[in-house]
């Protein structure tokens, strides 16, 4: 009876270390916040717990209120809508194309997209900001040499919402490319070959074979870009700090703003418990899409 029992608890023996530090740094500290939410706490009440006080639902109803909250809602949603298909379809366009060569080249390819992945995004957010740079950065210099003016991309607030999503895009590309292509050497040659003996275009093999046997990279892929996005943050930090008139404001970085800069707590936590709701609500319904086409 005891070496049943033993037999069973064995495995929970290896998932425990990390149950636990999923335990105290991750569901401890969501509860926490959870709790400061409804609170006004702020940094008199760390010194003094007393002056601490419950509000209930009321930083929840002030963010609504809140036209910078607002304002920073719709800049994530924009940089969701825009950004996650632009990720998903370049990364799978890349891979599709590497795909086809093995000679060095293409090795070399691989290397090239790959490596903006790996490169720490607040030193390459800062060469990029020298790049937009309205008079003397590389990408206004490259357009006045073929006649075109100078473009505030950073300055304008119709224009730095599309500069801070190229440098992100560009950015994410690399890894979602590998993953796709560890897929793509999963795929049967014999599907190719038996397509081609048919008569098959490269556009026909691509759209039946290919992208139905990525179905499940796709599902993977569009979830971490979609987490990702909505919590949009390093970029508008460096280069913009949500500027001009909170154009690039994203709601990571408006939490960032009122919890660390102003130290409204309770009023952060509450509105990165809205953030949290959004991506737990986007994430189930990208599973349920993915149960339906599982279950044609």
């Amino acid at each position: 009876m005891k070496s049943n029992t033993m037999k069973k608890l064995i495995p929970y023996t290896f998932i425990f270390p990390a149950l636990l530090l999923l335990i105290l740094f991750s569901i401890i500290p969501i509860l926490i916040s959870l709790v400061i939410s409804f609170t006004n706490l702020d940094i008199t009440g760390l010194g003094n717990w007393g002056a601490v006080k419950f509000t209930g639902l009321d930083n929840f109803i002030n963010l609504f209120k809140d036209s910078l909250f607002l304002q920073s809602v719709g800049n994530t949603l924009f940089y969701v809508v825009i950004g996650v298909p632009a990720v998903i379809v370049l990364s799978l366009t890349s891979a599709i194309m590497i795909n086809f060569g093995q000679n060095k080249f293409f090795k070399l390819m691989r290397l090239i997209f790959y490596t903006p992945s790996i490169t720490n995004t607040v030193a390459v957010a800062v060469v990029w900001t020298f790049m937009y740079n309205p008079s003397t950065g590389l990408i206004n210099n490259i357009l006045h040499s073929i006649g075109i003016g100078s473009i505030g991309w950073l300055t304008d607030q119709h224009v730095a919402k599309f500069a801070l999503i190229i440098l992100a895009v560009w950015k994410a590309i690399g890894l979602n490319m590998l993953i796709f292509l560890a897929a793509l050497q999963g795929v049967p040659k014999d599907l190719y070959e038996a397509a081609e003996l048919d008569g098959a275009s490269w556009w026909q093999q691509t759209r039946h074979i290919t992208i139905p046997s990525l179905t499940f990279s796709i599902f993977f892929v569009t979830v971490t870009t979609l987490i990702g996005w909505f919590q949009f943050f390093d970029e508008p930090f460096v280069m913009t700090k949500g500027g001009p008139l909170g154009s690039t404001n994203s709601v990571a970085l408006f939490v960032y703003q009122n919890g660390f800069q102003q130290s409204n707590f309770g009023y952060a936590a509450s509105a990165s418990f809205i953030m949290f709701a959004a991506i737990i609500i986007a994430t189930l319904i990208q599973f349920k899409i993915q149960n339906k086409q599982q279950n044609k």
